[in-house]
């Protein structure tokens, strides 16, 4: 499956976005789709369906989780941004309440979401998870593989011993056309005041290294396509910047010179119908609970 291209229209000439909500609506409505050929494979080689309970680490707005529900599993999602979280209630609890939901407008009572991390799941009535899914790409931004061991470590106890637990990651920044992209960030980074907090380019081994720290043991793999589509090129900056993969060169920078860097490292993946277009391929690992 390809991603949708969503076409925006607001002012091109204005700054990125810096309110909260606006630019989780970019996330949920630009970006967010691009990883669902991610999602879907995962979901098909795990056999995801009615008898799967699933804890989605980072769920952002809840895509991922409603392509989950939808095949019949029973979701929790946690998530660090409250603007995310809104948007994933909204869109999970409407997608309910539209066919027929059980309590609180979720499929069956099954679908819970929680702001903040793992530490907040402590419902001793819900059933153990069988199927523990990161879906944020490793390999963006430095620092975010000891986010992820850490996040994964306090999240093991709420799953079966055996449980299936799914990392994703960029694949090689060869294969990855949005690397070039994403280059900009490091170089606007490269300042004192933002030093080690820009993106980085993946590492072939960084999920086997987060699930060997996170006591995890690995037990398969695989490579999906995950093109980079957009409608136009201010779609693109909207999308591209409301992955927080440039948050540190907004601060380093100001939002103006980021924006103008970004859409000039775009033109040479635009084409002649002004949409954008990048190839890209993901990696994820599946591991075991022990």
């Amino acid at each position: 499956m390809t991603p949708t291209l969503v076409r925006h229209h607001p002012n091109a000439a204005s700054p990125p976005a810096t309110d909260a909500g606006t630019r989780a609506r970019d996330w949920a409505e630009i970006q967010e789709r691009m990883l669902v050929p991610l999602y879907e494979a995962a979901y098909e080689r795990l056999e995801v369906g009615p008898a799967t309970r699933l804890l989605g680490l980072g769920c952002g707005s809840g895509l991922a989780l409603l392509i989950a529900a939808s095949r019949g599993a029973h979701v929790t999602g946690v998530e660090a941004d409250p603007a995310r979280v809104a948007l994933a209630r909204e869109r999970l609890l409407s997608d309910a309440s539209q066919s027929g939901g059980g309590r609180e407008g979720a499929p069956h009572g099954s679908t819970r979401l929680f702001e903040g991390g793992s530490a907040e799941v402590c419902d001793t009535s819900v059933p153990a998870y069988n199927l523990v899914t990161a879906f944020e790409p490793l390999g963006c931004a430095a620092g975010d593989s000891d986010g992820l061991a850490a996040t994964l470590e306090s999240a093991i106890p709420l799953a079966e011993r055996g449980s299936e637990v799914v990392l994703a990651g960029w694949g090689p920044p060869e294969r990855c056309a949005t690397s070039a992209v994403l280059r900009v960030a490091s170089r606007l980074t490269e300042s004192p005041r933002a030093a080690g907090r820009g993106w980085r380019p993946a590492l072939r081994d960084d999920l086997e290294d987060v699930a060997s720290r996170a006591g995890l043991k690995p037990d398969g793999s695989g490579r999906v396509a995950c093109p980079f589509g957009y409608a136009d090129m201010d779609s693109a900056v909207r999308g591209l910047l409301s992955t927080g993969l440039f948050d540190a060169a907004v601060r380093a920078t100001d939002p103006a010179q980021v924006r103008k860097e970004l859409t000039e490292a775009l033109h040479p993946h635009m084409r002649r119908d002004g949409t954008v277009w990048m190839s890209n391929v993901f990696r994820y690992l599946i591991a075991r609970t022990q």
